[in-house]
């Protein structure tokens, strides 16, 4: 079965009712875990973008809290699970703000992370790609917050 487009999608759904509409949002969000969790950050958090930032900054610091150190293959596997998620949450807002601030976020906790590590490569390399990222999404944002924001960045990377 081949996807329709976007558009052909839009002249569709255009046409459906109040109703129907409810219906199909409510049967897409029973077949992926992500089609729930993007209905719920458009319903209830795309309105308060602080407050879903700092959600899922305690998130980030609980799963960085709880990955296994016992071995260099554990910690590197769940920094990059932890890395796809924070992903998909910035996917979720849509918001530069929300991926730089996220993506400083995750950083400074891999940093703190990183000592028990520094023989691992690909974390470091992660890291550096990250910070990539991150001067690539400040440079779209306003004069002010690209200012704050590198003000910050900078503060990263010297704690390194």
């Amino acid at each position: 079965m081949k996807a329709a487009t976007v558009k052909e999608l839009k002249q569709e759904l255009s046409s459906k009712t109040q109703k129907e509409l409810v219906n199909l949002c409510l049967r897409l969000s029973k077949f992926k875990k992500e089609n729930k969790e993007l209905l719920t950050y458009l319903l209830y958090e795309s309105s308060n973008e602080s407050a879903y930032i700092e959600n899922v900054k305690s998130e980030i610091e609980n799963e960085f809290y709880e990955i296994n150190k016992t071995s260099y293959f554990y910690i590197k596997k769940s920094t990059r699970k932890i890395l796809r998620n924070t992903k998909k949450f910035i996917r979720y807002s849509g918001k530069k703000e929300t991926e730089v601030e996220l993506l400083i976020y995750f950083c400074t906790e891999l940093k703190k992370l990183l000592p028990l590590s520094e023989k691992l490569t690909p974390l470091q390399n992660l890291l550096n790609r990250q910070i990539e990222a991150i001067k690539k999404a400040i440079s779209t944002l306003h004069e002010d917050l690209q200012y704050d924001y590198q003000l910050e960045l900078e503060e990263l990377e010297e704690r390194g």
